[in-house]
């Protein structure tokens, strides 16, 4: 903790050290709700040459950073939040650390997340449709690389995320593929945004529909790969996505062979609508602690909000879907 009336984080740096990974914690901080100050390298008065803190003067080619995460004489409120939030202010640097490693960051894991053994014949195409979630979020969530499965086999079924109510249009997106990622279908998208046709400009903004989609799985159809098919064709052909088609046939590729037999999934869908709530904000709430709470993320609470900032007053009522 720091001293001498102020408010907020700071990060001081050795003099041998570059500035990225502390201005990453800050930013991480910032996220978690804490106010930040600054980063910055404090010198001996005596030799300008020479860090002032010993752990940085005296620690050979490492790099030591003090995270000063407050001021101790900083106001009741303030202070408070500290108290209530050290966790995810804790968690806000490991995130920063394993980022500046390129190492993948997985948030703690809460204690309504589920664990399930893996039985012959699952796959996770299978696992995805039983607890409503995506191929992608399990191997995320799992940090695998393959759709291979192994019996007995322990994996953690991700908590539902809440879906966006925007999209914006990025460099190779397509109706087609923002269909897919948000449960919803290219004609519903161009139906709510008045879209003539299939056409996006990098930056638009869609809007997504206040009701997801959800193929429920019936049965499965056999499809014999015919020349000039790739998987993506096959997938907008039958509605459904490559990775339910590679998870389904356990591909590890996305080669295909002429002849070849395709189990294709078979759905029925139906539509749910996407229910919000209302909360009224605590002292000690932030957003960051409001997103995990709830099993959803920052930004979607600041999409549904209208929020341009992470900053929170007590007695505001926060929309939470």
């Amino acid at each position: 903790m720091n001293y001498c009336g102020g408010t907020g984080a700071e990060v001081i740096y050795a003099l041998r050290n570059s500035v990225t990974l502390p201005d990453s914690i800050l930013k991480n901080l910032s996220l978690a709700g804490q106010t930040t100050r600054r980063t910055y390298q404090k010198t001996l008065p005596s030799n300008p040459n020479k860090d002032y803190y010993f752990i940085h003067r005296n620690t050979g080619t490492t790099q030591p950073l003090i995270v000063e995460y407050g001021f101790i004489d900083d106001t009741p409120s303030n202070n408070q939040f500290l108290n209530n939030n050290y966790k995810e202010l804790a968690e806000a640097v490991i995130k920063s650390i394993l980022e500046y490693k390129n190492i993948p960051y997985i948030p703690p894991q809460n204690n309504s997340t589920q664990t399930i053994t893996i039985k012959k014949g699952d796959t996770l195409y299978s696992i995805a449709q039983k607890y409503n979630t995506t191929v992608d979020a399990i191997k995320k969530q799992n940090q695998l690389t393959s759709n291979n499965l192994t019996i007995g086999q322990t994996l953690a079924i991700p908590p539902k995320s809440t879906p966006n109510l925007t999209y914006t249009v990025k460099s190779g997106d397509t109706l087609y593929r923002i269909a897919s990622q948000n449960n919803t279908t290219v004609d519903i998208l161009k139906q709510l945004n008045n879209l003539a046709n299939d056409i996006l400009t990098i930056g638009q903004t869609i809007k997504l529909p206040s009701t997801e989609i959800i193929q429920v799985p019936t049965t499965t159809t056999t499809y014999t790969v015919q020349k000039g098919d790739t998987l993506y064709s096959i997938a907008k052909n039958y509605n459904t996505t490559t990775e339910k088609i590679k998870s389904l046939n356990n591909l590890n590729t996305n080669n295909l062979t002429i002849g070849q037999q395709l189990k294709i999934p078979s759905t029925t869908t139906i539509t749910k609508p996407i229910t919000t709530t209302t909360y009224t904000v605590k002292p000690g709430d932030t957003l960051y602690s409001l997103a995990r709470e709830f099993n959803t993320t920052v930004n979607n609470l600041k999409t549904l909000n209208n929020l341009t900032t992470n900053n929170l007053a007590i007695g505001q009522n926060i929309l939470i879907n």
